[in-house]
């Protein structure tokens, strides 16, 4: 397994959330983290985007963590990253992104984070 660089659209800082648990999973595996959630400056001492349009470089794969009215209005941010593929985690599916974004070259997926690095599939 290669590292990756991994957007984490809408990051947090609660234990108990699953954005929070595939955060901690992708850092133990060797990932590079790169979180957004415009309410939170860091977490776990990784320092946190307000905006998709904060975020620079290559991203490989952006995880959704966010509700299907929240990731329709991010869709042209994540076009404009480029990423390699965008996974929707279970509970924030959105047809019509995934339709958009397949349509920009950008392959999608539904899956869950934290079963695809348990498995060795991320």
């Amino acid at each position: 397994m290669s590292q990756q660089r991994v957007v984490i659209l809408g990051a947090s800082n609660k234990p108990d959330r699953f954005s929070n648990k595939a955060m901690k999973a992708m850092v133990k595996a060797g990932h590079e983290v790169v979180l957004v959630n415009r309410g939170l400056q860091e977490i776990d001492g990784i320092p946190v985007h307000q905006s998709l349009a904060d975020v620079t470089g290559k991203v490989d794969t952006v995880t959704m963590y966010v509700n299907r009215d929240i990731s329709t209005l991010e869709g042209d941010k994540i076009s404009a990253l480029h990423p390699g593929r965008v996974i929707f985690s279970p509970g924030t599916e959105n047809p019509a992104l995934e339709e958009k974004l397949k349509a920009a070259g950008v392959d999608t997926l539904q899956a869950c984070p934290l079963v695809m690095l348990r498995t060795g599939e991320f």
